[in-house]
C-alpha cells in the first residue's frame, strides 16, 4: 500500500500492517510522486530478494 503524497497511509493501515517502509527525504523537499516513492520501493524489494531477471 502506497499513501498519499501529502499524508502517507492512513494510521488504521499502520495498525494492521506487518511491516512499513519509509522512503527518506530530503528536509528541502515538498513531496515525492507517489508513482515515483513506488518505483524505488519495487526496485528496492527486487534488489533485496534478487528478483530482477537474469540477462
Amino acid at each position: 500500500m502506497v499513501g498519499r503524497e501529502s499524508s502517507g497511509v492512513p494510521e488504521e493501515v499502520h495498525a494492521r500492517a506487518d511491516a512499513r517502509l519509509r522512503v527518506p527525504m530530503n528536509p528541502d523537499t515538498r513531496s515525492l510522486n507517489v508513482v515515483t516513492a513506488l518505483t524505488f520501493v519495487v526496485g528496492e524489494a527486487l534488489r533485496q530478494t534478487d528478483g530482477y531477471p537474469q540477462s
